[in-house]
This record gives structure tokens, C-alpha cells and sequence, in this order.
């Protein structure tokens, strides 16, 4: 019986990942930027276009529905042109395997990069995710994929809870619990329940890990704990120097009797003559 529904689950995924023609990223990616910023710990989100994109983009209500992380060049994984894989990701129908910074160029991203991790943490989590190519996309839960195709509205506080793959084995997984299992192997927060302890006078947090198969790729984006590094303004970014396709001058019926650039108010209000008598009311 495991071994029909694995393969109903795989025929399931195989249908899931075909993409959605006439896809075009509203913003996509500034390659030579995002190589010259992108660095070992960060988190590549991706906005897909494939049909269990739109599912998890409407599950979850974000743009974003896939997350790899960054880790640098792996030896012995590289293109047949020679570019070195430096991502780790898990993808439905493969599993966990690497990829090269390129493959998502096309597509609209967003980096998010957690915030004072050490050298030595970053190694630890990159390695933890380099060990785990090979492990496959969690399909055995046959009843999660299927509940993907039920085309009926779900309630926000149930969606989460759907999003979350899970057959119980630990070398099947999927893109964001392999990254938050990453970042958990350094106790790195991403979205941990708080709660509050001790005293009145002397208050303490404690953080309580979320199970990873509840992390969705949105959180990362929204985390306290991860910095957003936007590749066209990390290095300096001047509006004045941009090349407009249309009229430089706002038009003259625009601009009215001001003329085009009217001259700007003073940033203070003009000195006051003490002297002068007070309106009367």
C-alpha cells in the first residue's frame, strides 16, 4: 500500500510542478548585484510559476513560494559550462539537490540574510544542508498533496497547517523545513513562540522552536530576525542618474503658473517682527 501511494504521490507532484505559461516577474533579479552581495547563510526566496507555486503562494498569502539557501560553491556540482552550484534547495519531484545562482535570474527574489551569525555558525548551517542532498521531496502523505487540488476556500487560521507535508520521515523534505532545520542546528530564530517567565520584577523570554514542517517561505521575509539585503540599493543607489524613457520636465499644463520647477518653500517659518501688533480676533 506505501509503495502505491508513493507513486500516486509522485505522479501527483510530477503534475504539480509543470509551470504556468505566460509567467513574467514584475521585478526580476539583477544578476551581476545580487552575485556581488549574495553571501553563505543567506536565503534566497523565489516567486514560482508553477502550479503548486500558486498554491502555496494563496495558502500562505505571499508572494513568495520557495526558499534556497545560499553556501557558497560545493565541490564537485557545477553546470557543463562550468558555473559552481551554490545553492541547496528541495524541490517537489527531485528532493534535496544544488543549483546554481542563475537559475532563479528570471525570477522575481528577495534575499533575506540573518543578522550577526558567525562564521562558524554559517559553516555549520551550510554543511548541515550540503548533507542532506540526496533526501527526497515528502510525497508519501498522499491526503496533503491531494487537499492541494480541492479548489474550495480555506480559512486563514487552517492554512498554515496545510502547507505543512508531512509523512514522518526524516530523509523526506521540503524547502522551507530544510531550512529551518539548518538554522535550528545553531538555535538561529526565525519565528519562535514566545513566552514570558519569572517574575514581575525581573521578566525573562523564552523561545520555543517552532516544528520545522510548520515554516512557510513568507517567513523568512517576515522574521524580526533576518535583514531584507536588496541587491540595487545595497551599494549605493542615486535616483538622479536613472535614464527615463519619457519626458525629463514635468509638462507645462502639469506644472502650471509655477512654472516647471517652482522654487521650494523655506524649510523655517520666516522670523516674526515682535514689534508688529497682534491680529485682533
Amino acid at each position: 500500500m506505501g509503495v502505491v501511494l508513493d507513486t500516486v504521490g509522485k505522479w501527483l507532484a510530477s503534475y504539480l510542478q509543470k509551470e504556468v505559461p505566460g509567467y513574467e516577474p514584475f521585478t526580476p533579479s539583477d544578476p551581476d548585484r545580487l552575485r556581488s552581495i549574495v553571501q553563505p547563510g543567506d536565503v534566497l526566496l523565489v516567486e514560482g510559476n508553477n502550479r503548486i507555486s500558486g498554491i502555496i503562494k494563496y495558502l500562505t498569502q505571499s508572494t513568495w513560494s520557495h526558499a534556497a539557501l545560499f553556501v557558497g560553491p560545493i565541490d564537485g556540482a557545477e553546470e557543463p559550462d562550468g558555473e559552481p552550484h551554490v545553492l541547496i534547495e528541495a524541490n517537489i519531484g527531485e528532493g534535496v539537490t544544488s543549483a546554481p545562482l542563475s537559475k532563479y535570474f528570471s525570477y522575481h527574489t528577495r534575499l533575506c540574510r540573518p543578522v550577526g551569525l558567525t562564521y562558524e555558525d554559517r559553516y555549520t548551517v551550510g554543511r548541515y544542508a550540503i548533507n542532506r542532498i540526496g533526501f527526497g521531496y515528502d510525497t508519501k502523505n498522499i491526503l496533503d498533496l491531494m487537499r492541494f487540488l480541492i479548489p474550495l476556500p480555506i480559512p486563514q487560521r487552517f492554512r498554515r497547517r496545510m502547507i505543512a507535508f508531512g509523512s514522518g520521515d526524516p530523509t523526506k523534505i521540503i524547502c522551507s523545513a530544510l531550512i529551518a532545520q539548518a538554522f535550528d542546528a545553531v538555535r538561529y530564530p526565525i519565528l519562535p513562540r514566545v513566552t514570558q517567565a519569572g517574575s514581575r520584577q525581573a521578566r525573562r523570554e523564552i523561545l520555543h522552536i517552532r516544528d520545522s514542517s510548520l515554516y512557510m517561505p513568507r517567513d523568512f521575509d517576515i522574521s524580526p530576525y533576518f535583514e531584507i539585503v536588496k541587491p540595487t540599493i545595497v551599494h549605493g543607489f542615486d535616483y538622479t542618474a536613472l535614464h527615463w524613457a519619457d519626458k525629463q520636465k514635468p509638462l507645462q499644463e502639469v506644472a502650471g503658473q509655477f512654472g516647471v520647477f517652482p522654487e521650494a518653500p523655506p524649510l523655517v517659518p520666516e522670523e516674526v517682527d515682535e514689534e508688529a501688533p497682534l491680529p485682533v480676533a
